[in-house]
Protein backbone atom coordinates (compact mmCIF):
# COMPACT_ATOMS: atom_id res chain seq x y z
CA UNK A 1 0.00 0.00 0.00
CA UNK A 2 2.85 2.11 0.91
CA UNK A 3 4.00 2.12 -2.74
CA UNK A 4 0.93 2.17 -4.18
CA UNK A 5 0.69 6.01 -2.43
CA UNK A 6 3.84 7.09 -3.69
CA UNK A 7 3.05 5.85 -7.54
CA UNK A 8 -0.21 7.74 -6.55
CA UNK A 9 1.95 11.06 -5.66
CA UNK A 10 4.06 10.20 -8.79
CA UNK A 11 1.14 10.59 -11.05
CA UNK A 12 0.73 14.14 -9.69
CA UNK A 13 3.78 14.90 -10.40
CA UNK A 14 4.25 13.52 -13.85
CA UNK A 15 0.66 14.69 -15.03
CA UNK A 16 1.11 18.25 -14.35
CA UNK A 17 0.86 20.34 -17.45
CA UNK A 18 4.60 20.97 -18.08
CA UNK A 19 5.41 17.58 -16.97
CA UNK A 20 3.28 15.98 -19.53
CA UNK A 21 4.46 18.86 -22.11
CA UNK A 22 8.23 17.52 -21.96
CA UNK A 23 7.42 14.17 -21.60
CA UNK A 24 5.78 14.62 -24.78
CA UNK A 25 8.26 16.55 -26.42
CA UNK A 26 11.10 14.05 -25.34
CA UNK A 27 8.74 11.22 -26.85
CA UNK A 28 9.06 12.74 -29.87
CA UNK A 29 12.72 14.47 -29.83
CA UNK A 30 13.72 10.80 -28.91
CA UNK A 31 12.12 8.40 -31.73
CA UNK A 32 13.40 11.32 -34.44
CA UNK A 33 16.87 10.61 -32.67
CA UNK A 34 16.29 6.62 -32.71
CA UNK A 35 15.19 6.45 -35.92
CA UNK A 36 18.45 7.77 -37.22
CA UNK A 37 21.08 5.13 -37.73
CA UNK A 38 23.92 4.81 -35.49
CA UNK A 39 23.28 7.23 -32.93
CA UNK A 40 21.06 5.56 -30.50
CA UNK A 41 19.72 6.59 -26.89
CA UNK A 42 22.75 7.48 -24.87
CA UNK A 43 23.95 9.81 -27.51
CA UNK A 44 20.32 10.65 -27.96
CA UNK A 45 20.26 11.65 -24.14
CA UNK A 46 23.87 13.32 -24.42
CA UNK A 47 22.75 15.75 -26.89
CA UNK A 48 19.91 17.13 -24.82
CA UNK A 49 21.25 17.28 -21.69
CA UNK A 50 22.77 20.75 -22.60
CA UNK A 51 19.43 21.37 -23.56
CA UNK A 52 17.66 20.80 -19.99
CA UNK A 53 20.32 22.80 -18.40
CA UNK A 54 19.49 26.00 -20.89
CA UNK A 55 15.99 25.98 -20.07
CA UNK A 56 16.59 26.16 -16.30
CA UNK A 57 13.97 22.88 -16.01
CA UNK A 58 14.18 21.66 -12.40
CA UNK A 59 15.39 18.56 -11.90
CA UNK A 60 12.10 16.14 -11.78
CA UNK A 61 11.09 17.68 -15.42
CA UNK A 62 14.76 17.18 -16.79
CA UNK A 63 14.38 13.69 -15.60
CA UNK A 64 10.89 12.93 -17.04
CA UNK A 65 11.98 15.07 -20.39
CA UNK A 66 15.33 13.02 -21.02
CA UNK A 67 13.75 9.21 -20.00
CA UNK A 68 11.12 10.16 -22.25
CA UNK A 69 14.30 10.57 -25.01
CA UNK A 70 15.64 7.57 -23.56
CA UNK A 71 12.03 5.50 -24.41
CA UNK A 72 11.44 7.20 -27.69
CA UNK A 73 15.23 6.16 -28.85
CA UNK A 74 14.59 3.11 -28.09
CA UNK A 75 11.25 2.77 -30.17
CA UNK A 76 12.42 4.71 -32.81
CA UNK A 77 15.37 2.53 -33.54
CA UNK A 78 13.06 -0.17 -34.93
CA UNK A 79 12.35 2.44 -38.08
CA UNK A 80 15.81 1.73 -39.69
CA UNK A 81 15.83 -1.43 -39.22
CA UNK A 82 12.49 -2.48 -41.00
CA UNK A 83 12.54 0.09 -43.51
CA UNK A 84 16.61 0.13 -44.20
CA UNK A 85 17.78 -2.69 -43.20
CA UNK A 86 20.01 -0.63 -40.40
CA UNK A 87 19.82 -1.07 -37.48
CA UNK A 88 19.06 2.20 -35.03
CA UNK A 89 21.73 0.53 -32.80
CA UNK A 90 22.50 -2.84 -31.79
CA UNK A 91 19.72 -3.97 -29.97
CA UNK A 92 17.62 -3.09 -32.85
CA UNK A 93 19.80 -5.14 -34.78
CA UNK A 94 17.76 -8.46 -34.33
CA UNK A 95 14.86 -6.85 -35.83
CA UNK A 96 16.11 -6.43 -38.68
CA UNK A 97 15.77 -10.18 -39.44
CA UNK A 98 12.19 -10.64 -39.50
CA UNK A 99 10.85 -6.26 -39.86
CA UNK A 100 13.06 -5.82 -43.10
CA UNK A 101 11.57 -8.85 -44.51
CA UNK A 102 8.15 -7.74 -43.88
CA UNK A 103 8.87 -4.19 -45.58
CA UNK A 104 10.53 -6.11 -48.65
CA UNK A 105 6.73 -8.27 -49.01
CA UNK A 106 4.92 -4.47 -49.26
CA UNK A 107 4.14 -5.20 -44.98
CA UNK A 108 6.49 -1.82 -43.64
CA UNK A 109 3.39 -0.08 -41.73
CA UNK A 110 2.30 -3.88 -40.45
CA UNK A 111 6.03 -4.25 -39.17
CA UNK A 112 6.11 -0.49 -37.40
CA UNK A 113 2.94 -1.05 -35.74
CA UNK A 114 3.71 -4.67 -34.80
CA UNK A 115 6.93 -3.24 -33.31
CA UNK A 116 5.54 0.02 -31.67
CA UNK A 117 3.04 -2.41 -29.63
CA UNK A 118 5.32 -5.03 -29.06
CA UNK A 119 7.30 -2.27 -27.34
CA UNK A 120 4.89 -0.34 -25.93
CA UNK A 121 4.09 -3.68 -23.96
CA UNK A 122 7.71 -4.73 -23.22
CA UNK A 123 7.87 -1.28 -21.75
CA UNK A 124 4.72 -1.32 -19.45
CA UNK A 125 5.87 -4.61 -18.39
CA UNK A 126 9.52 -3.45 -17.36
CA UNK A 127 8.12 -0.75 -15.81
CA UNK A 128 5.34 -2.73 -13.75
CA UNK A 129 8.30 -4.58 -12.70
CA UNK A 130 10.45 -1.44 -11.66
CA UNK A 131 7.46 -0.52 -9.71
CA UNK A 132 7.66 -3.93 -7.69
CA UNK A 133 11.23 -4.48 -7.53
CA UNK A 134 13.00 -1.17 -6.88
CA UNK A 135 11.60 -0.42 -3.52
CA UNK A 136 12.62 -3.37 -2.24
CA UNK A 137 16.23 -3.26 -3.65
CA UNK A 138 16.38 0.12 -2.55
CA UNK A 139 15.79 -1.20 1.25
CA UNK A 140 18.21 -3.92 0.68
CA UNK A 141 21.09 -1.62 -0.38
CA UNK A 142 20.46 0.29 3.25
CA UNK A 143 22.48 -2.88 4.67
CA UNK A 144 25.44 -1.86 2.38
CA UNK A 145 28.43 -0.52 4.39
CA UNK A 146 31.51 0.88 1.98
CA UNK A 147 32.97 -2.21 2.11
CA UNK A 148 29.91 -3.44 0.49
CA UNK A 149 29.72 -0.79 -2.10
CA UNK A 150 33.58 -0.87 -3.16
CA UNK A 151 32.13 -4.08 -4.06
CA UNK A 152 29.61 -2.93 -5.61
CA UNK A 153 31.56 -0.82 -8.02
CA UNK A 154 34.01 -2.90 -8.92
CA UNK A 155 31.06 -5.32 -10.05
CA UNK A 156 29.75 -2.51 -12.18
CA UNK A 157 33.39 -2.13 -13.65
CA UNK A 158 33.69 -5.31 -14.11
CA UNK A 159 30.31 -6.47 -15.93
CA UNK A 160 30.57 -3.37 -17.70
CA UNK A 161 31.27 -4.70 -21.22
CA UNK A 162 28.21 -7.13 -20.94
CA UNK A 163 28.23 -10.73 -21.92
CA UNK A 164 28.15 -9.26 -26.11
CA UNK A 165 30.91 -6.87 -25.48
CA UNK A 166 33.54 -6.90 -27.96
CA UNK A 167 36.95 -6.42 -26.39
CA UNK A 168 36.91 -7.04 -22.15
CA UNK A 169 40.46 -5.60 -22.14
CA UNK A 170 39.38 -2.59 -24.22
CA UNK A 171 36.55 -1.98 -21.23
CA UNK A 172 38.91 -2.34 -19.01
CA UNK A 173 41.31 0.14 -20.05
CA UNK A 174 38.42 2.48 -20.63
CA UNK A 175 37.03 2.32 -17.05
CA UNK A 176 40.79 3.22 -16.14
CA UNK A 177 41.20 6.16 -18.28
CA UNK A 178 37.85 7.36 -16.82
CA UNK A 179 39.39 6.68 -13.20
CA UNK A 180 42.02 8.58 -13.91
CA UNK A 181 40.36 11.28 -14.95
CA UNK A 182 37.99 11.35 -11.73
CA UNK A 183 41.31 12.07 -10.13
CA UNK A 184 42.08 15.47 -11.27
CA UNK A 185 41.05 18.38 -8.88
CA UNK A 186 41.77 19.05 -5.43
CA UNK A 187 40.91 15.63 -3.10
CA UNK A 188 39.00 15.31 0.48
CA UNK A 189 42.69 15.86 2.02
CA UNK A 190 43.14 19.51 -0.01
CA UNK A 191 45.82 18.01 -2.53
CA UNK A 192 45.66 19.52 -5.74
CA UNK A 193 45.90 16.48 -8.66
CA UNK A 194 46.91 16.79 -11.97
CA UNK A 195 45.51 20.30 -12.14
CA UNK A 196 48.71 21.50 -13.91
CA UNK A 197 48.37 25.00 -12.44
CA UNK A 198 44.68 25.48 -14.67
CA UNK A 199 42.29 27.01 -12.15
CA UNK A 200 39.43 25.61 -14.10
CA UNK A 201 40.78 22.18 -12.91
CA UNK A 202 40.38 22.56 -9.20
CA UNK A 203 37.12 21.21 -8.91
CA UNK A 204 37.70 18.10 -11.35
CA UNK A 205 36.14 18.01 -14.68
CA UNK A 206 32.61 18.25 -15.38
CA UNK A 207 31.33 14.73 -16.57
CA UNK A 208 28.03 16.80 -18.22
CA UNK A 209 30.95 18.36 -20.78
CA UNK A 210 32.81 15.25 -21.17
CA UNK A 211 29.62 13.22 -21.53
CA UNK A 212 28.47 15.97 -24.59
CA UNK A 213 31.68 16.22 -25.58
CA UNK A 214 32.28 12.42 -26.07
CA UNK A 215 28.89 11.61 -27.08
CA UNK A 216 27.38 14.47 -28.99
CA UNK A 217 30.56 15.95 -30.64
CA UNK A 218 32.05 12.84 -31.93
CA UNK A 219 29.13 11.37 -33.24
CA UNK A 220 28.97 14.54 -35.35
CA UNK A 221 32.34 14.19 -36.27
CA UNK A 222 31.70 10.49 -37.69
CA UNK A 223 28.71 12.17 -39.33
CA UNK A 224 30.99 14.31 -41.47
CA UNK A 225 33.45 11.78 -41.67
CA UNK A 226 30.89 8.38 -43.03
CA UNK A 227 27.46 10.57 -43.70
CA UNK A 228 27.71 13.64 -45.27
CA UNK A 229 27.25 12.60 -48.51
CA UNK A 230 23.52 10.85 -47.93
CA UNK A 231 22.18 7.63 -48.08
CA UNK A 232 19.84 5.22 -49.55
CA UNK A 233 16.22 6.78 -48.88
CA UNK A 234 13.57 4.34 -46.88
CA UNK A 235 10.91 2.20 -48.31
CA UNK A 236 7.87 3.83 -49.28
CA UNK A 237 4.89 2.82 -46.39
CA UNK A 238 1.97 1.38 -47.21
CA UNK A 239 -1.20 1.83 -45.94
CA UNK A 240 -1.88 0.08 -42.24
CA UNK A 241 -4.08 -2.74 -42.30
CA UNK A 242 -3.48 -4.74 -38.84
CA UNK A 243 -6.67 -7.09 -37.41
CA UNK A 244 -7.29 -7.35 -34.45
CA UNK A 245 -6.39 -11.20 -34.57
CA UNK A 246 -3.32 -10.29 -35.76
CA UNK A 247 -2.49 -8.01 -32.69
CA UNK A 248 -3.84 -11.15 -30.70
CA UNK A 249 -0.82 -13.75 -32.16
CA UNK A 250 1.53 -11.39 -31.09
CA UNK A 251 0.28 -10.72 -27.49
CA UNK A 252 1.97 -13.73 -25.85
CA UNK A 253 5.59 -13.06 -27.61
CA UNK A 254 5.57 -9.66 -25.93
CA UNK A 255 4.47 -10.83 -22.82
CA UNK A 256 7.60 -13.70 -22.59
CA UNK A 257 9.76 -10.82 -24.42
CA UNK A 258 9.29 -8.40 -21.81
CA UNK A 259 9.89 -10.40 -19.04
CA UNK A 260 13.06 -11.98 -20.27
CA UNK A 261 13.87 -7.79 -21.55
CA UNK A 262 13.08 -6.97 -17.89
CA UNK A 263 15.73 -9.49 -16.42
CA UNK A 264 18.47 -8.54 -18.45
CA UNK A 265 17.88 -5.28 -18.04
CA UNK A 266 18.26 -5.50 -14.54
CA UNK A 267 21.41 -8.01 -14.47
CA UNK A 268 24.57 -6.32 -14.49
CA UNK A 269 26.20 -6.48 -17.66
CA UNK A 270 23.05 -8.17 -19.90
CA UNK A 271 21.69 -5.33 -20.87
CA UNK A 272 19.05 -4.59 -23.88
CA UNK A 273 20.92 -6.64 -26.62
CA UNK A 274 20.99 -9.64 -24.77
CA UNK A 275 17.08 -9.05 -23.93
CA UNK A 276 16.79 -8.31 -27.53
CA UNK A 277 18.67 -11.65 -28.69
CA UNK A 278 17.51 -14.32 -26.18
CA UNK A 279 13.64 -12.88 -26.60
CA UNK A 280 14.12 -13.86 -30.01
CA UNK A 281 15.97 -16.62 -29.95
CA UNK A 282 13.53 -17.81 -27.00
CA UNK A 283 10.08 -17.41 -29.42
CA UNK A 284 11.91 -19.36 -32.15
CA UNK A 285 12.14 -22.15 -30.03
CA UNK A 286 9.03 -21.81 -28.79
CA UNK A 287 7.86 -21.74 -32.02
CA UNK A 288 9.17 -24.38 -33.60
CA UNK A 289 7.71 -25.21 -37.07
CA UNK A 290 5.00 -22.91 -36.73
CA UNK A 291 7.10 -20.22 -37.00
CA UNK A 292 8.83 -18.45 -40.34
CA UNK A 293 11.73 -16.29 -39.00
CA UNK A 294 13.68 -15.20 -40.82
CA UNK A 295 10.82 -14.73 -43.83
CA UNK A 296 8.66 -11.92 -42.58
CA UNK A 297 7.23 -13.48 -39.11
CA UNK A 298 5.56 -10.69 -37.27
CA UNK A 299 6.21 -12.24 -33.75
CA UNK A 300 10.13 -11.78 -35.10
CA UNK A 301 9.24 -8.33 -35.15
CA UNK A 302 7.46 -8.67 -31.97
CA UNK A 303 10.15 -10.73 -29.94
CA UNK A 304 13.24 -8.53 -29.99
CA UNK A 305 11.44 -5.34 -29.41
CA UNK A 306 9.56 -6.22 -26.27
CA UNK A 307 12.71 -7.71 -25.15
CA UNK A 308 15.03 -4.65 -26.10
CA UNK A 309 12.42 -2.31 -24.44
CA UNK A 310 12.12 -4.20 -21.64
CA UNK A 311 15.98 -4.21 -20.96
CA UNK A 312 15.69 -0.48 -21.21
CA UNK A 313 13.46 0.04 -18.49
CA UNK A 314 14.64 -2.47 -16.15
CA UNK A 315 18.10 -0.81 -16.12
CA UNK A 316 17.22 2.02 -14.16
CA UNK A 317 16.18 -0.27 -11.42
CA UNK A 318 20.00 -0.65 -10.58
CA UNK A 319 20.88 2.98 -11.27
CA UNK A 320 18.21 4.39 -8.77
CA UNK A 321 18.54 1.77 -6.02
CA UNK A 322 22.14 2.06 -6.21
CA UNK A 323 23.54 4.64 -7.58
CA UNK A 324 25.20 1.87 -10.86
CA UNK A 325 23.58 2.62 -14.34
CA UNK A 326 22.51 -0.77 -15.95
CA UNK A 327 23.50 0.35 -19.46
CA UNK A 328 24.81 3.31 -21.71
CA UNK A 329 22.10 5.54 -21.31
CA UNK A 330 21.19 5.17 -17.44
CA UNK A 331 24.80 6.50 -17.26
CA UNK A 332 24.10 9.38 -18.80
CA UNK A 333 21.05 9.75 -16.59
CA UNK A 334 23.21 8.79 -13.78
CA UNK A 335 25.55 12.16 -14.79
CA UNK A 336 22.71 14.44 -14.55
CA UNK A 337 21.23 13.39 -11.85
CA UNK A 338 24.93 14.24 -10.11
CA UNK A 339 25.19 17.55 -11.32
CA UNK A 340 21.99 18.47 -10.25
CA UNK A 341 23.12 17.57 -6.56
CA UNK A 342 20.69 14.72 -6.35
CA UNK A 343 22.67 11.49 -5.16
CA UNK A 344 21.47 8.13 -7.04
CA UNK A 345 21.03 5.41 -4.30
CA UNK A 346 18.52 3.68 -1.75
CA UNK A 347 18.63 7.24 0.24
CA UNK A 348 16.77 8.62 -2.88
CA UNK A 349 13.58 6.92 -2.33
CA UNK A 350 12.96 8.66 0.75
CA UNK A 351 15.44 12.06 0.53
CA UNK A 352 13.77 12.22 -3.31
CA UNK A 353 10.77 10.52 -3.42
CA UNK A 354 8.61 13.09 -5.46
CA UNK A 355 11.71 13.17 -8.13
CA UNK A 356 11.67 9.22 -8.22
CA UNK A 357 7.97 8.50 -8.33
CA UNK A 358 7.54 11.26 -10.70
CA UNK A 359 9.75 9.70 -13.08
CA UNK A 360 8.75 6.16 -12.84
CA UNK A 361 4.86 7.51 -13.48
CA UNK A 362 5.76 9.48 -16.03
CA UNK A 363 7.53 6.10 -17.79
CA UNK A 364 3.83 4.73 -17.38
CA UNK A 365 2.69 8.01 -19.26
CA UNK A 366 5.33 8.08 -21.32
CA UNK A 367 4.55 4.96 -23.07
CA UNK A 368 1.07 5.71 -23.44
CA UNK A 369 2.51 8.70 -25.52
CA UNK A 370 4.71 6.74 -27.63
CA UNK A 371 2.30 4.70 -28.49
CA UNK A 372 -0.26 7.19 -29.54
CA UNK A 373 2.76 9.10 -31.32
CA UNK A 374 4.23 6.12 -33.22
CA UNK A 375 1.33 4.34 -34.69
CA UNK A 376 0.09 7.72 -36.24
CA UNK A 377 2.77 9.71 -37.01
CA UNK A 378 5.05 6.95 -38.71
CA UNK A 379 5.14 8.95 -41.60
CA UNK A 380 6.76 12.19 -40.22
CA UNK A 381 9.62 9.57 -38.49
CA UNK A 382 10.14 7.34 -41.50
CA UNK A 383 10.38 11.05 -44.01
CA UNK A 384 13.80 12.39 -41.41
CA UNK A 385 15.59 9.15 -42.60
CA UNK A 386 15.81 11.26 -46.21
CA UNK A 387 16.72 14.69 -44.46
CA UNK A 388 20.27 15.16 -45.20
CA UNK A 389 22.76 15.20 -42.50
CA UNK A 390 24.24 18.54 -43.38
CA UNK A 391 20.66 19.84 -41.99
CA UNK A 392 20.65 17.96 -38.66
CA UNK A 393 24.20 18.79 -37.73
CA UNK A 394 23.90 22.47 -37.20
CA UNK A 395 21.28 21.93 -35.13
CA UNK A 396 22.78 19.55 -33.21
CA UNK A 397 25.87 21.38 -32.97
CA UNK A 398 23.87 24.71 -31.55
CA UNK A 399 22.37 22.78 -28.82
CA UNK A 400 25.80 21.23 -27.79
CA UNK A 401 27.33 24.21 -27.28
CA UNK A 402 24.45 27.10 -26.26
CA UNK A 403 23.85 24.24 -23.91
CA UNK A 404 27.27 24.05 -22.11
CA UNK A 405 27.53 28.01 -22.51
CA UNK A 406 24.88 28.42 -20.61
CA UNK A 407 26.10 25.82 -17.83
CA UNK A 408 28.75 28.13 -16.77
CA UNK A 409 29.09 30.79 -19.03
CA UNK A 410 32.94 29.83 -19.62
CA UNK A 411 34.87 29.76 -22.88
CA UNK A 412 36.88 27.25 -21.58
CA UNK A 413 34.27 24.56 -21.25
CA UNK A 414 33.32 24.35 -24.74
CA UNK A 415 37.06 24.11 -26.06
CA UNK A 416 37.22 21.41 -23.09
CA UNK A 417 33.92 19.98 -24.78
CA UNK A 418 35.97 20.16 -28.20
CA UNK A 419 38.80 18.16 -27.05
CA UNK A 420 37.05 15.72 -25.47
CA UNK A 421 35.05 15.30 -29.05
CA UNK A 422 37.95 14.64 -30.55
CA UNK A 423 39.58 12.56 -27.90
CA UNK A 424 36.28 10.83 -28.42
CA UNK A 425 36.94 10.44 -32.02
CA UNK A 426 39.93 8.76 -32.09
CA UNK A 427 38.61 6.15 -29.09
CA UNK A 428 35.97 5.33 -31.08
CA UNK A 429 38.24 4.68 -33.83
CA UNK A 430 40.28 2.28 -32.10
CA UNK A 431 37.46 0.58 -30.99
CA UNK A 432 37.51 1.34 -27.29
CA UNK A 433 34.10 1.88 -25.88
CA UNK A 434 33.05 5.33 -24.39
CA UNK A 435 30.85 4.32 -21.47
CA UNK A 436 33.19 3.06 -19.15
CA UNK A 437 35.02 6.16 -19.65
CA UNK A 438 31.97 8.23 -18.49
CA UNK A 439 31.27 5.31 -15.32
CA UNK A 440 34.87 5.95 -14.31
CA UNK A 441 34.27 9.27 -14.38
CA UNK A 442 31.07 9.33 -12.29
CA UNK A 443 31.34 6.56 -9.61
CA UNK A 444 35.50 7.32 -9.30
CA UNK A 445 35.19 9.64 -6.56
CA UNK A 446 32.37 7.43 -4.82
CA UNK A 447 34.50 4.50 -5.06
CA UNK A 448 37.73 6.07 -3.48
CA UNK A 449 35.85 7.30 -0.72
CA UNK A 450 33.55 4.29 0.10
CA UNK A 451 37.44 2.81 0.16
CA UNK A 452 38.94 5.30 2.20
CA UNK A 453 36.22 4.72 5.10
CA UNK A 454 36.28 0.91 4.93
CA UNK A 455 40.50 1.07 5.14
CA UNK A 456 39.59 4.03 8.34
CA UNK A 457 37.23 2.13 10.16
CA UNK A 458 39.98 -0.80 9.84
CA UNK A 459 42.46 0.64 11.01
CA UNK A 460 43.98 -0.10 7.23
CA UNK A 461 43.14 -3.86 7.09
CA UNK A 462 42.52 -4.68 3.36
CA UNK A 463 40.67 -7.79 3.94
CA UNK A 464 38.17 -5.87 5.46
CA UNK A 465 37.01 -5.59 1.84
CA UNK A 466 35.78 -8.92 1.86
CA UNK A 467 34.86 -9.85 5.12
CA UNK A 468 31.17 -9.78 4.89
CA UNK A 469 29.06 -12.56 3.07
CA UNK A 470 27.60 -9.84 1.05
CA UNK A 471 31.02 -8.46 0.12
CA UNK A 472 32.28 -11.96 -1.04
CA UNK A 473 29.02 -12.34 -2.94
CA UNK A 474 29.64 -9.10 -5.06
CA UNK A 475 33.28 -10.14 -5.33
CA UNK A 476 32.64 -13.47 -6.99
CA UNK A 477 29.76 -11.56 -9.17
CA UNK A 478 32.42 -9.49 -10.12
CA UNK A 479 34.74 -11.84 -11.44
CA UNK A 480 31.86 -14.13 -12.97
CA UNK A 481 31.31 -10.92 -14.76
CA UNK A 482 35.07 -10.47 -16.15
CA UNK A 483 34.79 -14.19 -17.19
CA UNK A 484 31.36 -14.73 -19.18
CA UNK A 485 32.10 -11.83 -22.23
CA UNK A 486 35.49 -14.31 -22.93
CA UNK A 487 33.96 -17.41 -22.72
CA UNK A 488 30.19 -16.97 -23.86
CA UNK A 489 30.47 -13.14 -25.91
CA UNK A 490 32.26 -14.94 -28.41
CA UNK A 491 29.82 -17.24 -29.24
CA UNK A 492 26.90 -15.07 -28.40
CA UNK A 493 27.98 -12.74 -31.26
CA UNK A 494 29.08 -15.42 -33.63
CA UNK A 495 25.24 -16.79 -33.30
CA UNK A 496 23.86 -12.72 -33.83
CA UNK A 497 25.91 -12.52 -37.03
CA UNK A 498 24.88 -16.11 -38.62
CA UNK A 499 21.30 -14.84 -37.90
CA UNK A 500 21.94 -11.36 -39.53
CA UNK A 501 23.84 -13.27 -42.64
CA UNK A 502 21.51 -15.67 -43.28
CA UNK A 503 18.41 -13.27 -43.84
CA UNK A 504 20.87 -10.77 -46.04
Amino acid sequence: METLGYLIDGFGVALAPHNLMFALIGAFLGTLIGALPGLGPANGVAILIPLAFTLGLPPETALIMLTSVYAGAMYGGRISSILLNIPGDEPAMMTCLDGYPMAQKGKAAEALAISAIASFMGSLIATIGLILLAPLLAKFALTFGPAEYFALFVLAFATLGGITGKNPVKTILAAAIGLMIATVGIDSTGTQRYTFGVLELYEGVDFIIAIVGLFAISELLFFIESRAGGGKGPMKVNKLSLSWKEIGSIFPTTLRGGVLGFISGVLPGAGASLGSFISYTLEKKVLGSKGRFGEGDPRGVAAPEAGNNGASSGALVPMLTLGVPGSGTTAVLLALLISMNITPGPMMFTQNADIVWGVIAALLVGNFLLLLLNIPLVGIFVKLLSVPPKYLLPIVTMVAFVGIYSISNSAFDLYFMVAFGVAGYILRKLEIPLVPIILGLLLGPEMEKNLGHALTISNGEWSVLWSSGLSITLWALAIIGLVLPVVVGPVLRRRMRAAQENVD
